[in-house]
């Protein structure tokens, strides 16, 4: 398999074995595998839609990650609508259009998700309609994912639409009960960890929005129990789960979480004193997003990455704002974990 550079890398957890099936996902999941199995036959595009946090990343990640595991020589590219965007106002400014075009029309699969965001960005439709028209052209793959079917995207082209309506349109809704507990049975048994059935329905019936939610709630719930060195208990965690339809306000400990997840750390890693490249500039970013996105101070922050003094905390927030300046393409990274958190927790105003 051969990966472009400078493109988004696939999650290995992302496979078809690790995603939970139901009836929510049938016809996705279904959909995904026969795409993986014969690309450019099956279903071209398949265009998956549903609302956030309910495994539509996963699945085109798992199409990319079962054609990485099969050892052909073909070319895969995952990344977002805004990334798409960026990079082709990045080529346009540096008169590269040419590499661009080159990059994402000489692939074997191509996996664009959020497809919503393109809405008003006339340019980056153009560029994407004929890259499209070429993939698909030339029976390459095509797998798009969005929050709403084709014909709810306001601001898209009606020829871009149509197209993203030729293949298979399926849809992803929120998990029933059995569902969610089954996900949560399967989330604790990648950590390892035994978790009785009661409390995995409790946390279900409590929790039913979407699977980063009851994720989220069950990372917690574990955390918890190790800390105090107590069992899990439906009594001991009921004040850790929120009232149905009430999200949990966000705080540093689900950023370093969110950011340490994203980039295959530990929470440790980003609290501790490692000068690794990959290990810093996670911990900056961490140190970015707590502060853009919760009301803590420079000091506040400090405390909660290894009692770090709140000046290179600022140096830490300095350099990752100069640096979305300078880097367009950084700015997508950040924009995808703040959507990340935001469909989990409520923000500090």
């Amino acid at each position: 398999m051969i990966q472009p550079h400078d493109t988004l890398p696939l999650n290995r957890d992302y496979t078809f074995d690790m995603f939970v099936r139901g009836k929510n996902n049938h016809l996705a999941y279904a959909a995904s595998m026969a795409v993986a199995e014969a690309p450019g036959k099956a279903y071209n595009p398949l265009f998956i839609y549903g609302s956030v946090g309910l495994g539509k990343t996963h699945l085109l990640q798992a199409i990319g990650n079962f054609m990485v595991a099969s050892g052909l020589p073909k070319t895969v590219v995952y990344t977002t609508s805004e990334r798409f965007a960026i990079e082709l106002i990045t080529a346009i400014r540096n008169n590269t259009t040419p590499a661009f075009r080159e990059k994402y029309r000489r692939i074997d699969l191509l996996l664009i998700d959020d497809v919503q965001f393109l809405e008003g960005k006339e340019a980056t439709q153009e560029e994407l309609f004929h890259t499209f028209n070429e993939l698909y052209g030339s029976e390459k793959q095509i797998v798009l994912s969005s929050d709403r079917p084709p014909e709810k995207l306001s601001g898209l082209q009606d020829r871009l639409v149509s197209r993203f309506r030729w293949g298979l349109v399926a849809d992803i809704q929120p998990p029933d009960l059995e569902t969610r507990i089954a996900i949560l049975r399967e989330k604790a048994s990648n950590r390892g960890i035994h978790v009785d059935d009661d409390i995995l329905e409790l946390i279900a019936r409590r929790i039913s929005s979407n699977v980063r939610a009851l994720e989220g709630a069950l990372i917690k719930a574990i955390a918890h129990s190790e800390l105090q060195g107590a069992r899990l208990t439906p009594q001991n965690i009921e004040g850790m789960l929120p009232e149905e339809g009430k999200r949990e306000k966000l705080t540093i400990a689900h950023i370093k979480d969110e950011v340490a997840m994203r980039y295959h750390l530990k929470r440790h890693d980003l609290e501790g004193a490692s000068r690794k490249k990959e290990i810093s500039q996670a911990r900056h970013m961490a140190i970015y997003l707590a502060r853009n996105m919760t009301n803590n101070s420079f000091p506040a922050i400090g405390k909660q990455f290894g009692n770090r003094d709140h000046t290179t905390i600022m140096h830490s927030y300095m350099k990752v704002k100069t640096l979305l300046e300078e880097t367009p393409l950084l700015q997508a990274e950040v924009n995808e974990i703040k959507e990340g958190l935001r469909a989990r927790f409520q923000e500090n105003p």
